[in-house]
């Protein structure tokens, strides 16, 4: 009997269009989740819905326009061809015991969690991958994903064997996508080189911590161990420790930051915003920027480094902020996915 593998790909989410409209739609959902804004349900309605949301879609709207190309949102086409080209890898790979099947979903908006799963019983799916594109594990992001997969299995008479990828940070073929996406540059011509992830709330980080170890000491998340194995800050220094090696780059030549801090609450830090206005002022003028939490080039890539962040840092003196390209479309970040989901496969069903 064939074994049908369904491979579920979960992004984020985008607005249905650049418009204010979808784009307030789009925050309600995506802010009101309990693991995004962690507060009892009523007080964060009323954050989001009163407050947030209002003053916060008309600007959040004329971002996406700037993005917004003639295949949409950058996030969801890339998402998409993603999709398209690992079927292509897997589809080589089926023999007589074993066909993949790839639907891809958003956490908020389309194509929807429970929709991608439907789909993927109708095609006659007995056993379920579900990879996050999202290399560094957080509740906010991974984990709500994970729980609305669960969510939707729940309702089903028959909930089948599901694999649940975690993290893969530093996966060697992950590091070398986002090197030889590195190597499209001249590194050595830039004077600094950052490390962009997106930010979390210091309470996050704390909240997923069993051990007490959570900012007890400044260097906690430098090295990755036993006790913050889980930890978001902790997988985003050994992404970038990795990718470093991998580039050659020294460590005076890098410095790991967290962009996209939503509110005044502290959040990890440094603050990229921050770094580099103390990196202007101390007279260096062309910065590197890597953001190895994002998969698809998006809002958070395109307009607020590549635009933002470029026209701060020449206010404060520098002269280019170069973003490195997401691996969106890089045949390694194909490869890297296709052996995601081959080693959650028994082996004896590849031969």
């Amino acid at each position: 009997m064939k074994e049908i593998i369904g491979v579920l790909l979960v992004n984020l989410g985008t607005p249905d269009t650049p418009e204010t409209a979808d784009v307030r739609t789009y925050l309600n959902e995506f802010l009101t989740d309990g693991r995004v804004i962690d507060i009892p349900w009523l007080p964060r309605q009323l954050l989001v819905r009163g407050i947030i949301t209002p003053f916060r879609a008309g600007n959040s709207a004329k971002s996406y326009r700037a993005i917004w190309t003639e295949n949409g949102s950058p996030l969801k086409h890339y998402s998409e061809v993603q999709t398209q080209l690992l079927q292509q890898a897997l589809t080589n790979l089926q023999n007589e015991a074993i066909q993949f099947e790839v639907e891809l979903a958003m956490r908020y908006k389309k194509p929807a969690i429970e929709t991608a799963l439907l789909n993927l019983r109708r095609k006659g799916a007995s056993r379920y991958i579900i990879v996050p594109l999202f290399p560094q594990y957080a509740s906010a992001t991974t984990g709500s994903a994970h729980q609305r997969v669960m969510e939707v299995l729940c309702g089903w008479q028959t909930i089948p064997p599901v694999a649940f990828i975690n993290s893969y940070q530093a996966h060697p073929l992950f590091i070398e996508a986002f090197a030889a996406r590195g190597r499209e540059h001249d590194i050595a011509a830039y004077n600094h080189v950052l490390f962009s992830f997106h930010g979390l709330p210091q309470r996050q980080l704390r909240k997923a911590d069993d051990h007490n170890y959570c900012l007890t000491k400044p260097d906690c998340c430098q090295t990755l161990c036993a006790q913050n194995r889980f930890c978001y800050s902790a997988q985003c220094h050994n992404t970038a420790q990795a990718l470093a090696e991998k580039l050659q780059i020294p460590k005076e030549k890098y410095t790991v930051t967290y962009q996209s801090r939503l509110g005044k609450d502290p959040w990890a830090q440094p603050y990229t915003i921050q770094v580099l206005e103390e990196l202007a002022k101390k007279g260096v003028k062309r910065i590197l920027v890597f953001c190895p939490a994002f998969t698809s080039d998006c809002l958070e890539t395109i307009f607020e480094i590549g635009s933002e962040y470029q026209e701060e840092f020449t206010h404060w003196g520098g002269e280019k902020v170069q973003l490195v390209a997401s691996l969106n479309n890089h045949p390694l970040w194909i490869e890297t996915l296709k052996q995601l989901v081959l080693e959650q496969i028994p082996a004896n069903l590849l031969h």
